[in-house]
């Protein structure tokens, strides 16, 4: 039986915690909080993390919308979607730290019903965690792939590998012809394994999110950077901006649906920039990111 409270009161508990969390460790950071109410149903929390000397930024939205219409991007590849009324809810997450040694990160894990009188809800779960490096370090690539894998364990002998690819085919830019950072898992569409163990799903990725990226800001939080760094770091930022921008779906589908706009467009970087044709130095650390960290690999054999 699908239960939409039990969700909505984990996916707010979770958002809690996390933000505890990350003022706990930098507790510099202002919390910015706003409840927001949409216009065609339901609504949201955001919370932005700013200002602090580890975080530059970092967002953590929970929202719980609803219609009884679906906005274009969730139609055009599910036709059996139209005339369905619908309910989205979930938690979207992205922290961009100061120091260029820290990487980017990024989860959701989200629950999306459409219902139609007479006939049988449709509904699935999706989500996911993934990683971007600015520079890379073998340790922490085994250790955020290590943790992906024990989300996944318990849910079938496959299921890391094949979300792992799907992560890294998800988060790859086309037109740069490169992958975003070194993945993890992500997963859509998932209702074969029945609500309870699906949401059992949903709940470890959002327990393991955590006990995979604090231990990598722990060890990098110390590390001095220097002007160069911090310019390879913007530079990077670019792609970050221009995927969330271009590719990805949660953002086509808050924005196309009436979503909160500051609130969907709060994975954006603080900072960034662009430069025409930059290439890094041969055998240099910016080096090494394209040619070791931006291929998909087996980072658990590593």
């Amino acid at each position: 039986m699908i239960n939409i409270d039990s969700i909505k009161q984990y996916l707010l508990d979770l958002q809690e915690r996390i933000c505890s969390e990350f003022i706990g460790i930098d507790g510099d950071l202002v919390l910015k909080e706003d409840e927001w109410q949409r216009e065609g149903g339901g609504g949201g929390r955001t919370r932005v993390l700013q200002e602090g000397k580890i975080f530059e930024q970092g967002g953590i939205n929970f929202s719980n919308v609803y219609g009884d219409n679906l906005p274009p991007s969730a139609t055009a590849h599910r036709p059996e979607l139209s005339g369905r009324s619908f309910q989205a809810l979930g938690n979207s997450l992205v922290i961009h730290p100061l120091n260029p040694y820290i990487p980017t990160t990024h989860m959701n894990i989200r629950f999306f019903l459409a219902d139609k009188e007479g006939e049988d809800p449709i509904w699935w779960f999706g989500g996911g965690f993934d990683l971007t490096p600015y520079y890379g370090f073998i340790e922490d690539a085994k250790h955020w792939h290590e943790i992906s894998k024990a989300a996944c364990d318990g849910f079938g002998d496959n299921t890391y590998l094949k979300y792992k690819k799907w992560c890294d085919e998800y988060f790859y830019l086309k037109h740069r012809q490169e992958p975003r950072g070194i993945g993890g898992i992500f997963y859509d569409d998932l209702n074969e394994w029945g609500f309870e163990s699906c949401f059992s799903f949903m709940q470890s990725v959002g327990e393991h999110f955590l006990k995979a990226y604090l231990p990598i800001v722990e060890r990098r939080k110390g590390m001095t950077y220097s002007e160069r760094e911090r310019d390879f770091q913007l530079y990077r930022r670019s792609r970050y901006a221009e995927f969330n921008l271009i590719y990805d779906r949660g953002t086509l589908f808050g924005l196309q649906s009436g979503g909160r706009t500051e609130s969907i467009l709060m994975s954006m970087p603080p900072l960034v920039r662009w430069e025409y044709n930059w290439q890094p130095s041969l055998a240099s650390k910016e080096a090494e990111l394209y040619d070791v960290f931006l291929k998909p690999k087996d980072w658990l054999s590593e």
